[in-house]
């Protein structure tokens, strides 16, 4: 009887220890958003009416600052966003901008400037 209770003990050990591989997903970047370099950032068209995809391409995991800024470099939107490493697709709303022309700035955790693009608010 000891000799079962000790097996029965030693199995719920033994699968009970056992590793789980947990598997992250890879984001899914579409064609129009692949960036080639190691850092940047891109949007899927220059020409917005109320939102647009984009993907911020680090070479880190970090906490970055995304500044929208209009034609006279006056800053109209600020937020930060906890980026991977690689590509992270995020969404830009742009329907309480007027139309102009803007561009977005994305700046590391230091104040590094890492990418910047333009596009045209319509």
């Amino acid at each position: 009887m000891k000799k079962i209770i000790t097996l029965i003990l030693g199995l719920t050990f033994l699968v009970g220890c056992s590793k789980h591989d947990i598997v992250t997903p890879q984001q899914v970047v579409p064609q129009g958003l692949s960036i080639n370099s190691t850092i940047g950032v891109k949007l899927a068209t220059t020409f917005v009416t109320s939102e647009v995809s984009m993907n911020i391409k680090t070479s880190s995991a970090q906490t970055v600052t995304i500044k929208i800024l209009d034609i006279t470099n006056r800053i109209v939107s600020k937020s930060t966003a906890n980026v991977a490493a690689g590509d992270n697709i995020l969404t830009l709303y742009t329907s309480a901008f007027p139309s102009s022309a803007y561009r977005i700035a994305v700046y590391d955790s230091l104040g590094n400037l890492l990418a910047i693009t333009d596009f045209n608010k319509m």
